[in-house]
Parts: C-alpha cells; sequence; structure tokens
C-alpha cells in the first residue's frame, strides 16, 4: 500500500486523490483483482470520492462568497 493509500482522503491535496481514484477506477475496470482487494479499493475510492466533493463543495462556497463581496464592492447605478 502507497504512502497516499495510507493517508486519510480528507487530508490529500485535491489533484493527489483524484489522481488516486482514477488509479483504482481502473484497477477496477481491469477485471484483474480480487474480489477482498476490489472491495477494499471501492471502500477507498468511495472515501475519495466523498473527499473530492466536499472539497468542491467548499470550493463553490468560496467563489459565491467571493462574487457577493464584488457585487456589494460595484458602485450603485444611478
Amino acid at each position: 500500500m502507497s504512502d497516499l493509500e495510507m493517508t486519510p482522503p480528507e487530508q490529500l491535496a485535491f489533484g493527489e486523490a483524484l489522481a488516486e481514484l482514477e488509479t483504482i477506477v481502473t484497477a477496477l475496470e481491469g477485471g484483474q483483482l480480487e474480489l477482498e482487494d476490489s472491495m477494499s479499493r471501492y471502500e477507498r475510492g468511495v472515501a475519495l470520492l466523498r473527499a473530492l466533493q466536499g472539497k468542491l463543495g467548499d470550493a463553490q462556497q468560496r467563489v459565491t462568497m467571493l462574487l457577493g463581496e464584488l457585487e456589494a464592492e460595484e458602485p450603485a447605478a444611478e
């Protein structure tokens, strides 16, 4: 098991988590894994997906907040 696979998904950078998820999907699609290994990778993939969705949600909130700040700073139309 690599260091990335041992790191909790929430602690990975977005790109690291996405790359690991892509690796898992490729391995699962290959159909060469034993059942136990497939299940373990699938569970890790679900955890990575949840972490990625959380990071995207956080980013969306930040963008929305920043856009709101920009709109508030615009001078009122006369």
